[in-house]
């Protein structure tokens, strides 16, 4: 049984699984699916084309599916998806995808502090943590297992691959490759994500052959001379081959 405070609002239109609580000053819009176990504290606004999961944790002031922040937008049908498991800190807003790719896409099991903002048509993974006041442009992607620290700055259509650290008021406009650290500013490459790597049962060898890639990678003037390198010099394991992956479909090009 959903416990929805006497103080909150629903749409009669809006779908609701079980075990939901609806926490008082919430509101909940029509054509919104929430599905079983999800906790909505106080004053939380469900929008338009939210579809959510099982399990998650929405806390104060939070808004989901908001109406895009793109003058391009004329209302067009929607939606914002959110997985499980997720913890959605106060404040945080999340908007609803436009004309350009239809959804925003919220894994699970991320956290996403607090005053944080996912713009239109994201598509964030999963084991994710995002720190406080920071701000997605529109159609960002963030792979699994990404750190993005407090109050950083991130141009639209960026990619940020997966297990790296962010470091904290950092501003970019090209892509972070998986498994580095970058910070500084202007931003750059930094170095292996160490610890991340290893609590994450990245072996040493694996580390150093990470480690062997982006020196290769970074030794050239051309990505491109850079790549066929690790090609000719390196075990091209999955590891490798998703840096590979990576920076050659990267249409921003990568942090130098």
């Amino acid at each position: 049984m959903n416990q929805i405070s006497p103080l909150a609002y629903v749409h009669p239109e809006a779908k609701l699984g079980k075990d939901n609580i609806i926490g008082p000053f919430c509101y909940i819009d029509r054509n919104t699916v929430i599905g079983d176990g999800n906790n909505l504290q106080n004053s939380v606004t469900i929008n338009y084309g939210a579809r959510i999961g099982n399990g998650n944790e929405i806390l104060a002031g939070a808004s989901i599916s908001t109406k895009p922040q793109d003058l391009k937008f004329v209302g067009e049908d929607t939606l914002c998806e959110i997985g499980d498991n997720n913890s959605i800190r106060e404040n945080v807003t999340i908007s609803r995808g436009t004309a350009s790719k239809g959804v925003t896409i919220v894994g699970s099991n991320n956290l996403l502090m607090e005053n944080m903002h996912i713009a239109h048509d994201c598509v964030i993974g999963s084991n994710v943590i995002i720190g406080n006041s920071t701000k997605f442009a529109g159609e960002v992607i963030v792979d699994d297992f990404a750190i993005v620290s407090a109050a950083v700055l991130c141009h639209q259509f960026c990619r940020i691959g997966g297990y790296v650290m962010v470091q904290g008021g950092s501003r970019f406009s090209q892509d972070i490759p998986p498994y580095v650290i970058v910070g500084k500013d202007p931003v750059r490459f930094a170095g292996i994500n160490l610890v991340g790597l290893r609590r994450r049962g990245f072996s040493n060898e694996l580390i150093d052959l990470i480690h062997n890639a982006y020196r290769l990678l970074y030794s050239k003037g051309l990505m491109a001379e850079g790549i066929q390198e690790i090609r000719n010099n390196l075990q091209v394991t999955k590891e490798i081959q998703y840096i590979i992956d990576f920076v050659e479909s990267s249409k921003r090009g990568i942090v130098r």
